[in-house]
């Protein structure tokens, strides 16, 4: 089975019902729903989302889709070590370079998956967005 890191535009996709992404990210989570592939995100993609979700919907609907999140989706703590590997990388953007280096820490991780592939550029594991993943999958 594969190691999958959600980037935080994908879960917002979903939770947030945003169009015309919400298709393909949606199938990407199905396949951790069916434990067709291991998801992962980082602790401070929940906490972004929450924030972002602010803007959309009432705290207890969000409080309970972060729960779901969290049953089907596994969370990778943002410790000290993730900070300051982040801090010493090359990657220009320190948000980008915490979800890169929390999806290293992970064995076997096999991908990111992102709709900003541009942030990811120099990462140094498999970046696809949500379609070239599902072609890559199904493929």
């Amino acid at each position: 089975m594969k190691n999958i890191f959600l980037d935080t535009n994908v879960l917002m996709d979903i939770l947030a019902n945003r169009q015309p992404f919400y298709k393909s990210s949606s199938e990407i989570y199905k396949l951790g729903l069916s434990k067709k592939v291991t998801l992962f995100t980082s602790s401070n993609t929940i906490s972004t989302i929450h924030y972002l979700l602010k803007k959309f919907t009432s705290e207890e609907n969000i409080r309970q889709s972060l729960e779901e999140v969290t049953a089907i989706v596994s969370i990778i703590a943002v410790d000290i070590n993730i900070i300051k590997k982040s801090l010493k990388s090359n990657h220009k953007d320190f948000e980008d370079a915490i979800q890169i280096v929390s999806a290293q820490s992970i064995n076997d991780m096999f991908c990111i998956i992102t709709r900003d592939k541009k942030d990811y550029k120099n990462a140094e594991i498999n970046v696809f967005t949500p379609d070239e993943f599902l072609t890559n999958i199904n493929s």
